[in-house]
């Protein structure tokens, strides 16, 4: 029947359950509700609730039902897709093992991932995202130009145009079949991977490996990680142990980054909170890494965060493992001690225990909280009491350490002061008596905003406190200093009025003992003890499951006597209180935290690195990570992006910081920035909601 002047035009819908295109005879001001209603057949019982619109060529979902045809902008040469909103996404979990999960395909990244973490038994998912899995090739150049590979039509239905990554990330697909009945149970929000190997691509494949693990056990017998199970609860209590090692496959495939560069070029693959999973080029049964991305952990309570707990302590080991932080070869036996403790108690009965948490929520560490903790201790003193009687005392730290200022084409060492800490200040003296005598100071040091980096060697004797201090006008690089101390007390006490001066805190803060003890216990797991106490055969250890690679190979022959001997400190640890003396111990190191990117800023043709942590920027040295410059948030007024040129500006209160990034979309950063925000204004004072609107009006660009 031929239709003349009536307004109407044949509109093609493929629909992907049934792989069968209709095509409806519509007018433009039809809306998309309305479409969809007539695709659906009233005598079919099929349930098509979970169904909606998908534009391929415009890389859209037609999410608004209420929108007319003419208004979205589908016209007679449009081809849509009516296709499940939960589709099958292969997550990779922190310790490396893979779930088929029921994911939103439609809703924004960051509410899937929401629903994800809901799903798992995680608490506090604003702290985890999803990032496309990298092979090595992504880090040996910049990719935030890298043209993005085209789905084959095959996999989408006819006429399938191929979409736009919004993310600027080549895009990796892994596609296996889809008649294992676990995957399609839509009653199911997550299964176990099947474990038959799935059939290579041709082209830049990553071939999805079995999920299960295996591990030597204390008694002598190999054991097997069983998460084939597809009941919620039982896997939720599986994902609260993990295997000591993946499959070999995994670990063969994993990146391991060999520079400051490389490790910039880790954060390419993020997804864009801001967008669905399908409009950044991920399709069903792809893969996706489910991974901590913003290093400020909230309310860690081993009662209720055990997966999420577990999940962390694998993120952390594997960072180590895997190189992208940097440790000392003491720090490494003690994380390799920690790592045979946790594999030894999880086989184990464990005790229900509450356990001190404190000093892991560094998700407060901010200057606003920071200036009210100082108030809130001026009035009530620094453990609640009252101060009445001296209200206007400043607790001051005192004592002879030695100090440098290096400088160019000088060979003059450490020289002996007397140092007075007060009130955020560090004042030098060339006496006691000088200071006494109320002398002006041979050096005055501003510590607020300062990076504190220890420099430390318990076998040398070797207690050293870098100090890379802003310029009192906020112009110019940071100014390097070197304070060195005399034993382990005298640093603990030194570094934690450091560490706490650099957040805007004095030591009236009620966190100071605690950090000292924090130091102080974290110095005392890496002291080597000679005689193990525990018999445990030394032919159950492989040392390159729990040492980088540079570690064992240095100390190769003599690992698993270190090993053995370090263990010696942690043996009477729980399985909990071992997986947080690791976090501890990874928050400790001088580089956790720092987030990095290659960069250009405006004007300047060479290469920088940016480091992005969760209370301030930093311009950093490209080859050894020195900070020549550091911006606190606070001093922050605003973040813009230029998405046309794919330029970044910040507004602080002395200066605008304008700049380019090459390693990955400038998004990423903004993000990083906006989310860090975000998860500074979370409060302990009240069981407040997740606000999602804030998160994407701080992350999402206003795009």
């Amino acid at each position: 029947m031929i239709h003349i002047g009536d307004g109407t035009w044949n509109l093609r819908v493929f629909i992907t359950d049934l792989h069968v295109e209709k095509t409806l005879r519509v007018k433009g001001d039809l809306h998309i509700g309305g479409v969809m209603l007539r695709l659906v057949d009233p005598e079919n019982p099929k349930d098509w609730s979970d169904h909606a619109l998908w534009w391929p060529a415009k890389n859209v979902w037609l999410a608004r039902t209420r929108s007319t045809l003419d208004q979205c902008g589908v016209q007679a040469d449009s081809l849509l897709h009516f296709t499940p909103m939960h589709k099958t996404l292969r997550v990779q979990l922190p310790d490396l093992r893979y779930l088929d999960c029921r994911v939103d395909y439609s809703i924004k990244t960051f509410g899937a991932v929401v629903n994800l973490c809901k799903d798992l038994g995680i608490r506090h998912p604003e702290e985890l995202s999803l990032c496309k899995p990298l092979e090595a090739a992504h880090l040996k150049r910049n990719y935030s130009e890298f043209p993005k590979r085209k789905v084959p039509p095959s996999e989408q239905g006819k006429d399938y145009v191929a979409p736009v990554d919004s993310n600027t990330f080549i895009h990796n697909s892994n596609h296996f079949n889809g008649s294992n009945g676990s995957l399609d149970s839509p009653a199911n929000p997550f299964s176990c991977a099947p474990v038959q190997q799935t059939p290579h691509r041709p082209v830049q494949s990553t071939p999805i490996s079995s999920p299960m693990g295996t591990w030597k056990s204390n008694n002598g017998h190999n054991g097997t990680f069983n998460d084939s199970s597809s009941s919620i609860g039982d896997l939720t209590e599986n994902l609260a142990a993990s295997p000591r090692a993946p499959s070999p496959d995994v670990r063969t495939r994993m990146v391991r980054p060999k520079s400051l560069v490389e490790r910039a070029r880790l954060n390419v693959g993020w997804l864009d909170s801001s967008l669905s999973i399908m409009e950044q080029g991920v399709r069903e049964f792809d893969t996706l890494c489910l991974r901590f991305k913003y290093y400020t952990f909230f309310d860690l309570n081993p009662k209720y965060d055990q997966v999420r707990i577990n999940q962390l302590y694998e993120q952390a080991k594997w960072h180590l493992l895997n190189e992208e932080i940097d440790c000392t070869e003491e720090e490494m036996f003690m994380f390799a001690a920690l790592q045979l403790q946790v594999s030894l108690q999880n086989d184990i009965q464990q005790p229900d225990s509450g356990i001190d948490t404190s000093s892991l929520d560094n998700g407060v560490d901010d200057d606003i909280d920071a200036a009210l903790s100082e108030l809130q201790i001026t009035l009530e003193g620094p453990n609640g009491r009252s101060k009445s009687n001296d209200i206007t005392h400043i607790p001051e730290l005192t004592d002879y350490l030695r100090f440098l200022k290096p400088k160019k084409f000088t060979l003059k060492g450490y020289k002996r002061y007397w140092f007075t800490y007060k009130d955020l200040h560090l004042f030098l003296f060339k006496s006691r008596d000088d200071a006494r005598s109320n002398s002006p100071p041979s050096v005055a040091i501003n510590l607020r905003g300062c990076e504190v980096t220890p420099e430390v060697n318990l076998t040398q004797g070797k207690f050293h406190i870098k100090l890379e201090v802003p310029p009192e006008n906020g112009v110019g690089a940071n100014s390097e200093v070197w304070v060195r101390c005399d034993n382990e007390d005298q640093y603990a006490k030194w570094m934690a009025a450091c560490r706490l001066a650099s957040k805007g805190r004095s030591l009236a803060d009620s966190s100071y003992d605690s950090e000292v003890q924090s130091i102080k216990s974290f110095l005392n797991m890496q002291k080597p003890a000679h005689a193990p106490a525990v018999s445990i055969n030394p032919n159950l250890i492989d040392p390159q499951e729990f040492l980088a690679p540079r570690f064992s190979k240095k100390t190769k022959g003599k690992a698993v006597n270190r090993i053995l001997e370090a263990h010696a400190n942690v043996k009477d640890l729980s399985l909990m209180e071992a997986k947080l003396k690791f976090i501890q111990g990874w928050q400790s190191l001088p580089e956790y935290g720092v987030t990095l990117f290659v960069i250009k800023f405006d004007g300047h043709k060479k290469e920088e690195l940016l480091g992005v942590a969760q209370n301030r920027i930093m311009k950093m040295d490209i080859h050894n990570g020195d900070h020549l410059k550091t911006w606190r948030y606070n001093s922050m007024k605003a973040w813009n992006v230029n998405w046309e040129i794919k330029c970044m500006m910040i507004q602080f209160q002395d200066e605008n910081v304008i700049f380019s990034c090459l390693s990955s979309d400038c998004k990423v950063v903004h993000e990083f920035i906006g989310g860090y925000i975000f998860m500074s204004m979370r409060s302990k004072e009240t069981n407040q909601t997740l606000n999602e609107e804030m998160f994407h009006k701080l992350t999402g660009g206003w795009v």
